[in-house]
């Protein structure tokens, strides 16, 4: 036999939740969130005990179907021990009680709970409790219900810490709630105009309490005195002071709220430092936080992204958090030999080859400033030759030679002081190709010397691109070159982590770059992998470096702090205020950070759990509890992009509500990421699904932004729409005009 979870009904089944029970039972209530279960227990004060104890008796004499009102209690025996009654389910799915009077020395193995009257009528299950139950007694037994869980867990939340101790209480109270089938109650609350239970996840025991007092409040004769209301005395926590709680939590972490909106989060790599002012324009479009991906770049370039994120912050007056993501157990494609640097100008064309507008060359010094903010060119191209660019004029032609031998010219159109030097913008009006070396003269001279020579194009993005039906390698690192005469001219990409060649076998799925390609595993060696590619675009997808690899079916043990994370660590503590924990799955990766952190004393960092995983969902209540124990601001991240991959897509709306229902029993501010306005950010044009995903995302105390050509525009647009929700401004819709006749 195993031991079930008491609940108005089963929950583990919702095509069955008017399943019934014959036989009365006392069980031991879990939460189905985690794996071990939440036992709930809870010694109720002696006078509530008499009064409900003698109700309970009464139940026990009469083996017969009874509304489901029913009792949440111990009974203790006049020498003040415990008698325990626990029930199971059999077999046959029946309720059974096994009586154990003994005396107990520990308190918290108080043995409470629920009884159950269900029966085998499903049919008439909603009339009788409509004929029996009563709406008061139902919300009395699931306050009781939510008291007894806080209880029996009352070893684990002394162990929080002191300053997250009342989110843990009511993270608690709503996990029993979630225990429980609660949806006719629902109803039943809804249809006189009471709580609603979806809503009341930060607060539990106080809007319950003050549910049950409105309903006592509407009785029309005085309540007995031996049946004195549970919720009579003054709820431990008040809804103003959850509220505040929560409020606290959300300040502490990532800052207070500006304008009454949600916090615009932007994600910021080593690209952004060939730009002066661009952290700048970050800060000014309205991010209140600067995310930096440790799996990528170095110290040295967070460094520098760090000192120019507070010189902006100071010189605009606006307050910016730094939040450093450790880069985790992730599975990521190795780096590829990089391709040739070349430059590839194209102008606009259009159906007939014809040219529409010319690309747009940015022209300047090799270790000038890059382009103003202002201009958008269609290329850069850094020039060694400062007499060649000083006689430069608006209107002279650069004529060149491309890497084909082509005769290519480049027209100057405007011209910009900028920072150690003078840059100019210059029109393309055919296709060429400009590699290092390439030699500039300018038009009208008497011979070809050259000028000019173009300096630092960098090296072209390496990729391999996959179609349905193709087979790609997967090799340990790019040294292998052994390859069989079958494999010969077979796409092959890199992977070091030694995890995905241990763990994968043939038939799992694999995916790649965020689900964006698909593929089954069709053999697997030491040091390789061959896959299948089942899902790609149709004219194939790219497929580059550091691109992430997901097998969800697999069951890879990857270890919870990676050595480069414990280093990265010592550099997060002295430089950010928060840190990013990535691919945690259970208690034992919470462990391991509280050990880490704790060694660094670093109590005032701020921490966010990254919800990447199967196991990372199921267990987050759980790890919430884990990491409530170190005095650290805590937050979770809703890490979509693995995540879809993991659980599948069509389940990432259901995900997304669990995890801010927890998130929001626990006080525990949530971040909302991947894919925001992603069209916007890489196009400059919006989809109407990302305007609607970013009013969804507004119940989340952030919002992420990933980096794009587009980040600017992204950023001013969410800031636009935030607004509009903090000061309550609506789209203008033309009033109803009543009249008594049609005109």
């Amino acid at each position: 036999m195993k031991f079930g979870a008491a609940s108005l009904s089963p929950v583990t089944n919702h095509a069955s939740n008017y399943g019934t029970y014959t036989t009365e039972a006392l069980l031991l209530v879990s939460s189905n969130l985690h794996d071990k279960p939440l036992h709930l227990s809870y010694g109720l004060d002696a006078k509530v005990l008499v009064s409900r104890g003698k109700m309970f008796q009464s139940l026990r004499r009469h083996k017969q179907v009874v509304p489901l009102t029913f009792i949440v209690s111990a009974i203790r025996n006049g020498n003040d021990e415990h008698e325990s009654s626990v029930g199971a389910y059999s077999d046959d799915q029946s309720l059974t009680i096994s009586k154990n009077s003994r005396q107990v020395d520990d308190t918290a193995k108080e043995v409470v709970a629920s009884s159950l009257y269900p029966r085998e009528d499903h049919s008439q299950h909603a009339q009788i409790l409509g004929n029996h139950g009563n709406l008061l007694d139902k919300l009395k037994a699931i306050h009781m219900h939510a008291l007894a869980m806080e209880q029996w867990n009352a070893s684990r939340i002394k162990q929080c810490h002191r300053q997250h101790a009342m989110s843990a209480a009511n993270l608690i109270h709503y996990l029993a709630l979630r225990s429980l089938d609660v949806d006719q109650i629902k109803d039943e609350l809804s249809s006189v105009g009471l709580l609603n239970l979806e809503t009341i996840n930060p607060y539990v025991i106080a809007s319950l309490s003050a549910g049950i007092q409105m309903l006592e409040n509407l009785k029309s004769t005085s309540l007995d005195g031996s049946d004195k209301d549970i919720a009579s005395d003054k709820s431990e926590f008040t809804i103003s002071m959850m509220t505040n709680k929560a409020n606290s939590n959300r300040d502490l972490l990532i800052g207070p709220l500006q304008d009454e909106r949600t916090h615009i989060m932007v994600t910021v790599g080593g690209e952004a430092l060939s730009n002066e002012t661009f952290i700048n324009d970050v800060l000014k479009k309205g991010a209140t936080i600067i995310r930096i991906n440790c799996a990528h770049d170095d110290p040295s370039v967070w460094s520098e992204i760090i000192r120019r994120v507070k010189m902006s912050s100071q010189m605009l007056e606006k307050p910016c958090r730094i939040l450093m993501d450790l880069a985790g157990p992730k599975l990521r494609t190795g780096k590829m030999k990089p391709g040739p640097c070349v430059m590839k100008i194209s102008p606009k064309k259009n159906a007939y080859g014809n040219m529409i507008t010319p690309a747009h060359v940015w022209v300047s010094q090799k270790g000038a400033s890059p382009p103003p903010p202002h201009v958008s060119p269609d290329a850069v191209m850094y020039v060694d030759g400062q007499d060649f660019l000083t006689n430069l004029e608006i209107g002279d032609a650069i004529r060149f030679s491309d890497a084909r031998g082509k005769q290519r010219s480049l027209r100057i159109s405007k011209k910009f002081p900028v920072f150690n030097g003078v840059g100019f913008m210059a029109d393309c009006t055919k296709t060429c190709y400009v590699q290092n070396g390439t030699e500039l003269y300018t038009k009208g001279s008497k011979k070809r010397a050259a000028f000019g020579c173009v300096v630092d194009v960098p090296p072209t993005e390496t990729f391999v691109r996959l179609r349905v039906g193709d087979l790609l390698v997967i090799t340990r690192d790019s040294s292998n070159e052994e390859l069989t005469s079958s494999m010969a001219g077979t796409p092959r990409v890199t992977c070091s982590s030694g995890y995905l060649f241990d763990s994968v076998k043939p038939g799992e799925p694999i995916a790649f770059d965020d689900g964006k390609i698909w593929g089954v595993i069709k053999g697997t060696s030491i040091s390789e992998i061959v896959v299948s590619i089942t899902h790609a675009g149709p004219r194939g997808t790219k497929l580059g470096p550091e691109k992430s690899i997901n097998i969800p079916d697999s069951k890879i043990q990857y270890e919870g702090l990676t050595s480069k994370d414990i280093i990265d660590l010592d550099f997060v503590g002295s430089h950010a205020d928060i840190v990013g924990i990535s691919f945690v799955r259970n208690v034992n990766d919470i462990v391991l950070l509280q050990q880490e952190l704790e060694k660094r004393k670093l109590e005032h960092l701020g921490v966010v759990l990254k919800i990447e995983t199967k196991d990372g969902l199921k267990n987050l209540a759980i790890m919430i509890l884990e990491a409530m124990k170190l005095p650290n601001p805590l937050g979770v991240m809703i890490a979509r992009g693995d995540l879809a991959v993991e659980c599948g897509w069509e389940l990432m709306a259901d995900i997304q509500e669990q995890i801010l229902s927890i998130c929001g029993a626990a006080h525990v501010p949530v971040i909302w990421a991947t894919q925001v306005l992603e069209s916007l950010v890489k196009t400059g044009v919006p989809t109407r699904a990302e305007i609607t995903d970013v009013a969804c995302g507004r119940r989340a105390s952030c919002i992420m932004l990933n980096k794009g050509k587009h980040i600017l525009e992204a950023i001013a647009t969410l800031d636009t729409i935030l607004k509009s929700s903090s000061t309550k401004v609506r789209a203008e819709v033309k009033p109803l005009v009543l009249s008594n006749h049609l005109s």
